[in-house]
């Protein structure tokens, strides 16, 4: 299936490109989430007197993603935890509880942009993590683990 993308998508193109993908994620992802329409002429034709208004659109979410990042990147956070003697967690630190510290110093982040490769925190000390604030923006979050009292 033939598909004009309408804004970048990671690991497959460019607003404007004409790619091929499989029928399922074209019609139950790509196509329901406004990222793509129909390769159809009528749809070519449309999208090319709309190009320069979505263009200018992702330039504008490019640049909100970018301040976004400058504030993640400038953000420490310190979330306390039960931790044993030897600097284990009871438990881990994970994304939920990221967003929340998050949340609580005013930063608005969508969960699945929180991205831990290596799984949740398990012991204490100082951790970089991935947020994906747009696909061509992400920010490093440093969050300190501290043994709650």
């Amino acid at each position: 299936m033939e598909v004009i993308l309408l804004e970048k998508v990671r690991n497959l193109g460019n607003l404007g490109d004409r790619v091929n993908v499989k029928a399922g994620y074209g019609r139950n992802f790509l196509i329901p989430q406004n990222k793509a329409v129909f390769a159809t002429p009528k749809n070519i034709e449309m999208f090319e007197q709309r190009r320069v208004e979505l263009e200018k659109k992702a330039q504008q979410s490019l640049a909100v993603a970018e301040q976004r990042a400058a504030k993640l990147n400038d953000t420490n956070l310190v979330i306390s935890a039960m931790a044993s003697d030897e600097g284990k967690l009871y438990g881990s630190v994970g994304v939920n509880e990221i967003k929340d510290a998050l949340t609580e110093k005013n930063i608005e982040v969508i969960k699945r942009e929180i991205v831990m490769p290596e799984g949740p925190l398990h012991s204490i000390g100082t951790f970089v993590v991935e947020v994906h604030v747009h696909s061509d923006v992400i920010a490093k979050l440093h969050v300190e683990i501290v043994p709650a009292k």
